[in-house]
């Protein structure tokens, strides 16, 4: 299902993947492909492609969305020699490539882009039995891109951090899955902090690590009075 917000266009295809298009035309995906996601789609039209970090990379599925002109955006940890699925690196994939930190505000184009920190923290809720993080600090980033004037900002795989709720965003697409990220109790509550235009959860119920209770996730978020909506 489409989900239209004023100029633009939403789709959640699975995972952590999500198309957005413009209403000029413009189209961005965010993390493409991992666990079929991508099965018998090759759309082939992106502009731009974010990585926000190794679990996410996939280059079959950048290949699938990206037009030969794009341009691909990828943290700058991401290292194909530590990813046991996978054997090429970023660089060379046949696009135009850009790293980036977990820092940065730049313009692509007509595009605004900025980065947040993305990580797990030690001895947190979503760590191993040990207390270590599933992703440690530095190796992972969100995305913030406007486009046609909204702000559309993917957390990555992360807890709840101190700058989520100084965010200033239009459309939040967090992941609710809990056991790696924050989950859908923490969204509410940063939901409720930063008032959204709209709300759209990903990144849930693709394993059962992730299953969760979306539905309940809409009531909450309701209550708090911000808009809602599931893409599934």
């Amino acid at each position: 299902m489409t989900v239209t917000f004023d100029s633009l266009r939403i789709d959640w295809l699975g995972y952590a993947t999500v198309r957005l298009e413009g209403e000029t035309g413009t189209v961005v995906y965010i993390d493409p492909g991992r666990y079929g996601v991508l099965d018998g789609l090759e759309p082939k039209d992106g502009d731009l492609i974010l990585v926000s970090h190794d679990d996410h990379y996939d280059p079959d599925g950048i290949r699938r969305v990206a037009h030969d002109d794009a341009i691909v955006v990828i943290h700058e940890a991401v290292d194909a020699d530590e990813i046991d699925r996978v054997d090429e690196q970023p660089e060379a994939l046949p696009y135009e490539v850009e790293r980036v930190r977990e820092d940065e505000s730049f313009v692509l184009g007509p595009l605004d882009l900025f980065t947040t920190p993305a990580y797990n923290e030690p001895n947190g809720p979503y760590t191993r039995n040990d207390g270590s993080p599933y992703h440690p600090e530095g190796e992972g980033c969100g995305f913030g891109v406007t486009i046609d004037g909204i702000c559309a900002f993917w957390p990555g795989d992360s807890d709840i951090l101190p700058i989520h709720e100084r965010l200033d965003v239009d459309l939040l697409l967090p992941p609710i899955g809990g056991s790696y990220t924050m989950d859908r109790h923490d969204v509410a509550e940063l939901a409720e902090a930063i008032r959204p235009d709209l709300v759209l959860p990903i990144h849930y119920d693709t394993f059962e690590a992730l299953e969760t209770d979306a539905d309940a996730f809409v009531l909450d978020v309701a209550r708090r009075g911000i808009p809602v909506v599931l893409d599934e």
